[in-house]
Formats: structure tokens, C-alpha cells, sequence
């Protein structure tokens, strides 16, 4: 397939800056693959179809506060950090993205917070943008995290050209979010309330939960026309025994095996075995899935609306069919559905 396939117009009115007044009141549009049917719903009727036995995959990845800015010595111009992952904790390494990078060279330092109580030392370059930074903190690790976080602010995609509020704080994080390391939210799972997954748990649904910490490279954009010649960043994924049992239990018994999200579904595709069963997993993935591509594990999804080109698209086109996805996309745009992360859901069935 070729990158320009997945090109569309999307009016930027449909970018949702905010997101819904409650997780479960965004809107939902339900995709039939065998017959094509096309719905238009609210999130939370998605317990219409969902019963016992069922199972529901989540990310349970947890977003830090990852958007810093400090000042550089001597001449105090403003720089924006964003920590991408910690490399070394007892040497407080951190691979980082700073702006503007032409600025920061190997052996500056970067100064925060009022006081200058974080120093930060530039001793790598790593790409154009990227550094790596040794933080000069006297206090215990633990101590040096909470100050990173006190420091941080939520990290909202570039596109939302707002301060991020407090309320972003708790909405750019699903109510499930249990292990730190993500630089960006799940975001299909920010519609659950802890109510709604209430109701699904007395319906008798069961949840599987996974860690893969998204990375910025999950948004990079793709530019090259052949989509074989595309690389993934590599994320770090973590599948439990347990989380393979409910998986591989609901699939034996063919219920509905559900992915929330692109991150869930490219972490199952990461550890299948041959038999189509899942397998526990701890490592990298870098896996790209774009069409044509057969799954193995999940038989529906849930999902974000996606933005053009993206490699986001590509896995949700691979999944609904491409012809049937871009009838959906066509259908959202007309019905004006609200697109990206703060934006509504489609369930692919």
C-alpha cells in the first residue's frame, strides 16, 4: 500500500481541542464488517454489545507530566524539555526532545523552576532534537521524581495550541492507568468511566490488561510512499500470564475478544503464537501494521478517529477493511464527528 491511499480532507473544525463534558458522552459510530451497517451512537451504549464471557483489552500505561521548560545558562533563553524515557536511574539519565534544538549543545546546562532547584547537564546528542541530559539533583530518587513531576506538565499533543489545565490532568489519563512511562495518552481508552466499566464487569465482561508505554514515535509522521520501507520506533510492552488467560479463554469459547486502542492491539500482534493464541511477552515492539494484514487474537476494536496519513489510520483501515473504513471516515466527516486524542470512538465489530 502506498502512503497517499490514506489521504483525506479533514476540516480542522473537526480536531477536538477539549474533550467531551463526560468520558462516556462522546459520540460513538459502530461499524458492522460482515454487513457494512453503519451506526451512530454515545459511548456509553456500548454495553449493548458486549455480554458474559467477553473480554476487553487495556492499556493500562500511565502518562507523566513529560512537557518541561527550563532556561539555559548565561543566556537564559527558554527551552522545552520533553523526557522520552529515563535511561539510567541511579545516573538520572533521560532521553529527551528539546525545542529549539539548534540552541543546545553537548556540555550546556539547563536550569528549572524559580529557584534553579534542577540542573541539567546536556552530555549526548542523540537526533536533530533529541539529547541526552544528566540531572544534577541532591536529594533522594525519590525526591528527584516528584520534583520532575511537579515541574512537568501534561504532555498535550502540539496540535491543542492551549495551556494544558487541570483538567487535562485528569482526562489525558484513563481511570485505569496504573503503570508509569507513557509521553502520550491510550487515548480510545479515555471514554470508560469507573462506571461504565462497572456495568460491563456485572454483564459478566472480563478485562485484560497489558502495559505498552507510548512513545512520540507512534505520531511521527510516516514519509515515505511505500509503507514497507516505513520503521516504527520501538515501545515497551509488558503481557502477562494472567492477561493471556482471560485473552485465550474468551477466544476458545469465540466471544467477543476486544482491543481498546491501537497501542492494545499492536501489543497482542507483538506475542501470538502460531496457533493464534497469546502469549506473555516483556520487551520492545516496533511492530507497523497497515494493510492488508491478518490478525490474530482480536475479532473488534475500539478506537479513536484518526488523523490523515497517520500510522494509527493504517492499523484501524487494516482492521475495518479498507473500502468499509474509508465509507466510515466519509460518514464521520459528513456527520461531523470530532477527530484525535479529546475526539469520539468508532467500534469496529
Amino acid at each position: 500500500m502506498k502512503l497517499s491511499q490514506f489521504k483525506f480532507n479533514l476540516p480542522k473544525e473537526l480536531i477536538a481541542e477539549h474533550p467531551a463534558k463526560t468520558r462516556e458522552g462522546a459520540r460513538l459510530m459502530v461499524v458492522h464488517r460482515k454487513t457494512g451497517k453503519i451506526e451512530h451512537k454515545h459511548f456509553k451504549d456500548i454495553l449493548s454489545y458486549f455480554d458474559n464471557g467477553d473480554c476487553m483489552i487495556f492499556n493500562d500505561t500511565k502518562v507523566f507530566p513529560a512537557r518541561m521548560y527550563g532556561n539555559k545558562e548565561k543566556t537564559g533563553a527558554k527551552i522545552e524539555v520533553f523526557l522520552l524515557r529515563e535511561l539510567n536511574a541511579e545516573s538520572r539519565l533521560w532521553d529527551v526532545l528539546v525545542d529549539p534544538a539548534r540552541k543546545i549543545r553537548i556540555g550546556n546546562k539547563l536550569y528549572f523552576g524559580n529557584d534553579d532547584t534542577l540542573v541539567a547537564e546536556v552530555i549526548d546528542n542523540t537526533t536533530s532534537r533529541g539529547r541526552t541530559l544528566r540531572f544534577l539533583f541532591d536529594g533522594s530518587y525519590e525526591e528527584f521524581r516528584k520534583t520532575l513531576e511537579e515541574m512537568g506538565e501534561t504532555p498535550l499533543p502540539k496540535y491543542i495550541k492551549r495551556a494544558p489545565t487541570e483538567e487535562d490532568k485528569e482526562r489525558y489519563q484513563t481511570v485505569y492507568a496504573q503503570h508509569e512511562g507513557a509521553v502520550a495518552a491510550p487515548t480510545a481508552g479515555l471514554h470508560f468511566s469507573r462506571e461504565l466499566l462497572k456495568r460491563l464487569e456485572i454483564k459478566g465482561v472480563n478485562f485484560a490488561h497489558l502495559t505498552l508505554h507510548v512513545g512520540l514515535g507512534t505520531f511521527r509522521t510516516v514519509e515515505v510512499e511505500d509503507l514497507t520501507k516505513h520503521k516504527m520506533d520501538s515501545e515497551q510492552a509488558f503481557i502477562s500470564q494472567q492477561t493471556c488467560d482471560i485473552v485465550n479463554t474468551a477466544r476458545a469459547a469465540k466471544k467477543k475478544v476486544c482491543c481498546v486502542g491501537t497501542t492494545s492491539m499492536r501489543a497482542i500482534e507483538s506475542s501470538v503464537k502460531t496457533d493464534g493464541y497469546l502469549k506473555p511477552f516483556e520487551g520492545w515492539t516496533n511492530k507497523f501494521i497497515f494493510p492488508p494484514y491478518d490478525f490474530s487474537v482480536a475479532n473488534c476494536m475500539i478506537t479513536n478517529f484518526h488523523t490523515p496519513e497517520s500510522t494509527l489510520l493504517m492499523m484501524v483501515y487494516a482492521f475495518g477493511g479498507f473500502d468499509l473504513m474509508q465509507k466510515a471516515y466519509k460518514e464521520a466527516i459528513k456527520e461531523k464527528y470530532r477527530f484525535y486524542t479529546y475526539g469520539d470512538a468508532m467500534l469496529i465489530l
